[in-house]
């Protein structure tokens, strides 16, 4: 079981996610999201706006996804 929180995963707050697979973590995350979103969470909408713009670019965006794999399947 490894652990993110929502900035590490690109959001603006400390709501940790714990799973075992990256694919897993990305799920939470964007639901942890959404919900921010529905609540009209200011600091999430701000960090959804760059990823926004991020998603403009699927080469970018596929990097972002690389890195963040990495970072989580380098975690203890």
């Amino acid at each position: 079981m490894k652990t993110m929180t929502c900035k590490d995963m690109g959001g603006a707050c400390d709501q940790k996610f714990q799973a075992n697979s990256f694919e897993e973590i990305a799920e939470m995350s964007k639901k942890h999201g959404m919900e921010m979103f529905q609540k009209g969470d200011k600091a999430h909408l701000k960090a959804m706006l760059k990823m926004r713009e991020l998603m403009k670019s699927p080469e970018d965006m596929q990097a972002w996804f690389d890195t963040k794999r990495k970072e989580f399947e380098a975690l203890p």
